[in-house]
């Protein structure tokens, strides 16, 4: 028996879990999670107004974001406007507040 069979390791649970943190593990990218967990639904200028941030920048992380699975769009008119498509992983936030780890360290 093998280490994976004998702890039952789900190797495309743990590749699903990385490709989430990956594409989530960026300060702008948490703040836009933040923001859509408040307001269900915002466009591209009022989050780029709201985070400070600008439109390429702001553009590159929302489409990663959208192509990944966290996000949806929906254009109307001229404005694109951006929803949590995987509400749950706003839990994340909720558990990493929680953790206590050394933050001094980094």
């Amino acid at each position: 028996m093998t280490a994976t069979t004998e702890y039952n390791v789900n190797r495309e649970k743990l590749k699903k879990a990385a490709l989430i943190l990956k594409t989530v593990a960026h300060p702008t990218r948490l703040a836009i999670i933040e923001l859509l967990n408040y307001d269900n639904r915002l466009s591209v200028n009022e989050i780029g107004e709201i985070l400070e941030v600008e439109q390429s920048l702001l553009s590159h992380h929302l489409t990663t974001m959208k192509v990944n699975g966290i996000l949806r769009s929906e254009k109307e008119g001229q404005s694109v406007f951006y929803s949590l498509k995987e509400k749950d992983v706003t839990k994340l936030l909720a558990c990493i507040e929680n953790c206590d780890c050394n933050m001094n360290a980094i």
